[in-house]
């Protein structure tokens, strides 16, 4: 096949950090990324960067029906925030508006503020991971990393030893969701239904904090690996467990996201119809 000769004239990408205007630092990667550096050094025409999240929120309105598994049957109330968010490397979580015919996008470091225990069983491991931890964040938990540190917590409880800090690595996370599947009786499939209710306790909080009964989208690398374990009633449950604002959350549908690559359409979509967003495109554009 003959390779055509062309050079990109501008680039949408998304990255996983707090921007900082043109830039962003990698929260879990030594890496940095500015904008007009890298635009100088493509020889781009223009480029614009977002957050990682920020990208899927405004992806949203480009997602098909097919490549998303509902969980529970609730329709969506019109006009009100969308909300996706997903572990991985660490927990990503952003909000979509619409105003008008137009998108808001609203990129958020929610995964890094404070996440209590809502039951003894809960309270126990809080316990074992402030041996390692100051703050318990939803990140510490809801991640690939927080998968491995429920089970060492689990563990250590279950032996009555104390918890120490387990080797974090996406083998480490790879193990314990390979042998959950293999044994759905065993510890790790234990681990793995927990991580699902208290994914759903921290979209619970999510959707009251933005009224977000336009839905849920989970997104991410883990969830759709763990979806064999996924008990919809129990989700549902711990979801809506938000007393005394539980219909402002039973209002609000779920559905986890199957396609990885479902951001591109996003980005193309910026890139195909830049008025249909609200986005500072003077101040954010690198060129």
């Amino acid at each position: 096949m003959q390779q055509a000769n062309l050079a990109a004239g501008s680039l949408i990408m998304c990255a996983a950090g707090p921007l900082r205007g043109r830039a962003v630092q990698l929260t879990n990667a030594a890496w940095d990324l500015d904008g007009p550096a890298l635009a100088q050094e493509l020889k781009l025409q223009q480029g614009l960067l977002l957050n990682d999240f920020e990208a899927l929120a405004l992806s949203l309105p480009f997602i098909r029906s097919e490549w998303m598994r509902s969980i529970g049957s609730i329709n969506p109330v019109a006009g009100r925030p969308m909300i996706v968010l997903g572990p991985g490397t660490g927990l990503g979580t952003a909000a979509l508006v619409r105003s008008g015919e137009r998108y808001l996008g609203m990129e958020t470091e929610a995964g890094h503020t404070d996440f209590a225990a809502a039951s003894d069983d809960e309270w126990a491991i809080w316990a074992q991971l402030r041996r390692s931890h100051r703050r318990i964040t939803p990140e510490t938990i809801l991640s690939g990393a927080g998968l491995v540190r429920l089970q060492a917590a689990r563990e250590a409880i279950g032996k009555g030893i104390a918890y120490s800090e387990p080797a974090i690595t996406g083998t480490a996370a790879a193990q314990i969701t390979e042998a959950a599947l293999v044994n759905p009786g065993g510890s790790e499939a234990d681990t793995v239904r927990l991580f699902w209710k208290l994914v759903a306790r921290y979209a619970g909080d999510i959707v009251l904090t933005y009224f977000a009964q336009g839905g849920v989208t989970l997104a991410g690398g883990i969830l759709p690996r763990l979806l064999a374990l996924l008990d919809e009633r129990s989700f549902r449950a711990a979801f809506e467990d938000k007393a005394p604002m539980r219909s402002v959350v039973e209002a609000a549908p779920v559905r986890l996201l199957l396609r990885g690559d479902a951001v591109h359409y996003g980005m193309a979509g910026i890139a195909a119809k830049p008025d249909s967003f609200v986005l500072n495109y003077a101040a954010r554009c690198w060129v």
